[in-house]
């Protein structure tokens, strides 16, 4: 299938969600980047911050000036001068310390830059992020650092989660979402949730965003 009818097929699976689709261009084609945007993506994202500016820098600019890109992977301190500004939001903040780096750097650039929080709501060694607990513990400390704007948490389910451990994933992270929005009376609308694989379960249980690569790259 083309890239169009792989992206007309996940529309028509989305239906009347609120869910913006963000198109992971990791192992994309420069031509099916633009197949993707001439349907009507305008959301794309990257895992690595070398590779998202070499594409950047490559695509053309009709499609630039009429995109938004997201940094979806982790992000390495030494790499978040040359995120900060470059991207509509940064799914990926995993910790307090790379949040306050975030913010100096944004700070210094004179920018506020939108950020995600990245939440283990299952136990999950080969992946980052905060456990509920320490996000609990930290967030009042992030709200309060200066030009950075939160606007809600990501998560990503372990790789051989069952259906049901997928589904427990997800509603926890939009619990967890909601009890920091009304304990700290701050507005937390996005819920980045959902891949290839598991997306349809993520939109079952709130998901705002999905990251979708393969499913509509593969040929």
């Amino acid at each position: 299938m083309s890239v169009a009818e792989n992206i007309a097929r996940i529309r028509e699976a989305l239906g009347q969600h609120a869910v913006t689709l963000v198109a992971v261009t990791k192992g994309a084609a420069m031509g099916q980047i633009e197949e993707a945007h001439r349907t009507g993506v305008t959301e794309f994202g990257e895992s690595r911050v070398q590779d998202a500016i070499e594409k950047m820098s490559t695509l053309p600019d009709w499609l630039m000036s009429h995109s938004h890109w997201h940094f979806i992977g982790h992000l390495q301190s030494n790499k978040v001068k040359q995120a900060v500004g470059r991207f509509a939001l940064i799914h990926s903040v995993d910790s307090l310390k790379l949040a306050a780096e975030i913010s100096r750097i944004s700070s210094s650039k004179g920018i506020t830059q939108p950020i995600l929080l990245q939440v283990k709501i299952a136990a999950d060694p080969n992946k980052s992020g905060f456990t509920p607990d320490e996000l609990k513990r930290d967030f009042a400390e992030i709200s309060r650092l200066v030009n950075i704007e939160c606007r809600g948490l990501m998560t990503i389910t372990p790789l051989e989660a069952t259906a049901k451990e997928r589904v427990d994933c997800f509603n926890g992270l939009r619990l967890l979402r909601d009890e920091l929005a009304r304990e700290h009376r701050v507005a937390l609308p996005e819920l980045s949730m959902g891949m290839s694989n598991d997306w349809r379960q993520a939109i079952d249980c709130g998901a705002t965003m999905v990251r979708i690569g393969s499913e509509i790259f593969r040929q």
